[in-house]
């Protein structure tokens, strides 16, 4: 008999066909759904599949009394309740490492349009108006580019930055022993350092609002942000302060807070680009995702370690 999975998030059909083979599925990813799932279903099942923005709480956990491994389908767990699980001893895993090309892709992207006023161009160019009444916009290339969070993805960011011949700063809570890029001890001198700043730390209580005031005007009228870690990170507020009054010259944003709402601050805004926490999606990276998660639950339920434990 194969175990029962909870499935808290969207799959596509092939996605879920895949888990449906390895799993004897409960597929609820929708809040009402999800309610009735743990209500029929709690007592039978024994894995769950969720994703950072989504989570699990402990009361949930508690609904399910032969839950013996909790999922986190991409890299980020914050609204997992991780410390609950383990004192029940759940194996705890997540994606780590599965979507770092496609989100360090998007977040160039994301530079790239926002320096560049890529969909301020579009527009003006579909209502006729020509480059001479357009302002210049800077370059990306030989600038400075700090990094928040130089874990898998910002590495990757880093990467990518070098093919502009960008010079490369990051903050990280100590530095990394592997890396020969400069190091910074605080989110604000790195800032003030930098001419564009890319967010790409994990999200949860210990960077929540870790962008604000302060790391804004450190970042100038001259700065760009970029956040594709949570939305937690940035403060929005402080953020569509800093964009209308010109001491931050503009951002781009796939993540944000009050997902999936859009951040009505900022949406009156001509300075900012929004993208819907696309970063890490990509057929490939779904793929890769679906099947690392499989590959973790097969060595589970066969005894072994798992490859990607949070």
């Amino acid at each position: 008999m194969k175990p029962s999975l909870l499935v808290l998030i969207p799959l596509s059909d092939a996605s879920r066909a895949s888990v449906e083979a390895a799993f004897d599925v409960v597929y609820a990813p929708e809040p009402a759904q999800r309610e009735a799932a743990l209500a029929m279903h709690g007592a039978a099942i024994r894995a769950v599949l969720t994703n950072g923005t989504t989570g699990l709480a402990a009361a949930e956990i508690d609904r399910m009394p032969r839950l013996e491994l909790l999922s986190a389908l991409g890299a980020g767990y914050e609204n997992l309740a991780v410390d609950h699980a383990r004192s029940r001893g759940i194996v705890l895993v997540n994606g780590a490492g599965t979507n770092d090309h496609c989100v360090a892709d998007h977040a160039f992207a994301l530079l790239l349009a926002v320096v560049r006023d890529i969909p301020q161009l579009d527009r003006a160019t579909r209502e006729g108006v020509w480059r001479d009444h357009l302002p210049l916009h800077p370059n990306v290339s030989n600038k400075r580019l700090g990094i928040v969070g130089l874990g898998h993805i910002g590495a990757k960011i880093a990467r990518r930055a070098a093919g502009f011949d960008m010079e490369v700063g990051y903050h990280n809570r100590k530095p990394r022993e592997d890396s020969p890029l400069r190091y910074f001890d605080n989110v604000a001198a790195l800032a003030q350092w930098s001419d564009f700043l890319v967010v790409a730390t994990p999200g949860g209580a210990g960077t929540w609002h870790l962008i604000g005031e302060t790391v804004l005007a450190a970042l100038g009228s001259r700065g760009f942000v970029v956040n594709v870690s949570r939305g937690s990170v940035v403060d929005t507020a402080a953020l569509a302060r800093a964009l209308a009054a010109g001491t931050l010259a503009a951002a781009a944003l796939d993540v944000y807070e009050g997902e999936p709402e859009p951040p009505q601050a900022l949406l009156g805004l001509r300075n900012v680009v929004l993208t819907p926490h696309v970063g890490g999606r990509s057929p490939e990276a779904i793929t890769a995702s679906v099947d690392n998660f499989l590959a973790n639950a097969r060595r589970h339920f066969a005894g072994e370690p798992v490859l990607t434990p949070i």
